[in-house]
């Protein structure tokens, strides 16, 4: 039997390199194979290798698509000179790419009130709803957050490339 090959993108090779040391280095043993799918697919932003070769085998996985730059300028035109979101977008796709700014803006790695992913969240933006864009971030998988809501963690994960070159035109 021929095995499909998984390829993983990630655009962080550091990073990817600090999660497996980390994760490594939390192990009694040398991982096994299963073992070290699973650590590769976790530091990729994948829950386990599972997901990641879910997410490849879906019906209709999109495959990797051209930037849309229409949208791309659509979506940095949300944001005021300071680079603060100054309204809320209409189109969900639009909403998203802004959202992912708000997120790159997050610190990684770190557990945050929501006091303090508020006081971030208020600084990022001028429409007066830091509510609104928690619950975005909560809902679209971008910031996890603890079932009683006292601590909120951004999700390290690979933006798409349009999100990627929204951070390129604000920069």
């Amino acid at each position: 039997m021929s095995r499909k090959p998984f390829s993983i993108h990630v655009g962080d090779v550091s990073a990817l390199a600090r999660s497996l040391r980390r994760r490594m280095g939390e192990q009694e043993r040398v991982p096994s194979h299963v073992e070290m799918l699973n650590l590769l697919a976790k530091a990729g932003g994948y829950r386990n290798f599972q997901h990641l070769k879910a997410e490849q085998d879906a019906p209709g996985a999109p495959e990797p698509a051209e930037i849309n730059r229409k949208r791309v300028k659509k979506a940095a035109g949300y944001f005021d000179l300071d680079g603060r979101l100054s309204t809320w977008p209409k189109k969900h796709s639009l909403r998203e790419l802004c959202l992912w700014v708000l997120w790159s803006r997050l610190p990684a790695r770190t557990a945050m009130s929501e006091l303090e992913l508020d006081e971030r969240l208020i600084l990022g933006h001028a429409f007066c709803d830091h509510t609104l864009l928690r619950r975005w971030l909560v809902d679209l998988g971008l910031v996890d957050r603890t079932p009683d809501g006292g601590e909120y963690r951004r999700v390290e994960k690979q933006p798409p490339d349009e999100a990627v070159a929204v951070f390129g035109r604000l920069q």
